[in-house]
């Protein structure tokens, strides 16, 4: 896959401190133990770092040919992504106007009154669908919000994820073979085995990392 702004994309990930990496381990969501981690948290609460996530998120959604009606950040880590790409991605189009576009917002926790079209969402998505995620590892929350827009019969042309780390899920899937398996097609921007090089770590960090991707990894990896 030959993305023009790839390198622009990495070096942006780099340059940011996306990828940490540390001597001593830290617990992921999965229940791994990792001494590297994907943390999109600062980028999401930067106006102009987002923005030119943002910005990298629409030139790969071009590169692909894509031509979704909604952009969809799966809740929360993704949602202000979701949302921003959508805005921008409309304001693009020809036919951009009142009523013409929604801004689709997903949920983090189930809402337990009010109207039932409420309860997951503020403003369902319709239409041709892209899901926005920051990274998967086993990617059970994008599975979950596949889960629940599937129930809105809308049309999810892809999913797309900023990082992917490159892990075998604890069934023995990868992230991909797990969305085959929903019919969704899945495109990382950006994953671990590319990145991780590029940071140079230490002696012990590249041990255990090597280590790391023995055990979990799609690939092994030399550091």
């Amino acid at each position: 896959m030959d993305w023009e702004d790839k390198s622009k994309f990495l070096e942006f990930i780099i340059e940011n401190r996306v990828v940490g990496l540390f001597n001593e381990p830290l617990k992921l969501k999965s229940g791994r133990l990792s001494n590297w981690y994907v943390n999109w948290r600062t980028i999401a609460q930067d106006v102009f770092l987002l923005d030119e996530l943002t910005d990298f998120v629409i030139s790969f959604v071009k590169f692909l040919n894509l031509t979704p009606d909604c952009f969809y950040g799966v809740p929360e880590g993704a949602t202000k992504l979701g949302i921003i790409s959508q805005m921008k991605w409309a304001k693009e189009q020809s036919n951009y106007g009142k009523g013409k576009y929604l801004l689709p917002m997903g949920r983090g926790k189930l809402k337990e009154h009010g109207d039932p079209k409420d309860r997951f969402f503020l403003g369902e998505p319709k239409g041709k669908v892209i899901i926005v995620e920051d990274t998967t590892t086993s990617a059970g929350s994008l599975i979950s919000t596949i889960k629940s827009l599937e129930k809105l019969e809308v049309e999810i042309i892809a999913s797309i994820v900023m990082t992917e780390r490159n892990e075998i899920r604890d069934d023995g899937k990868s992230v991909i073979e797990i969305l085959l398996e929903e019919d969704v097609k899945f495109f990382a921007m950006s994953n671990a085995l590319e990145i991780l090089p590029l940071l140079k770590p230490n002696k012990l960090q590249s041990k255990e990392i090597n280590d790391y991707f023995k055990r979990y990894g799609t690939k092994q990896i030399d550091l």
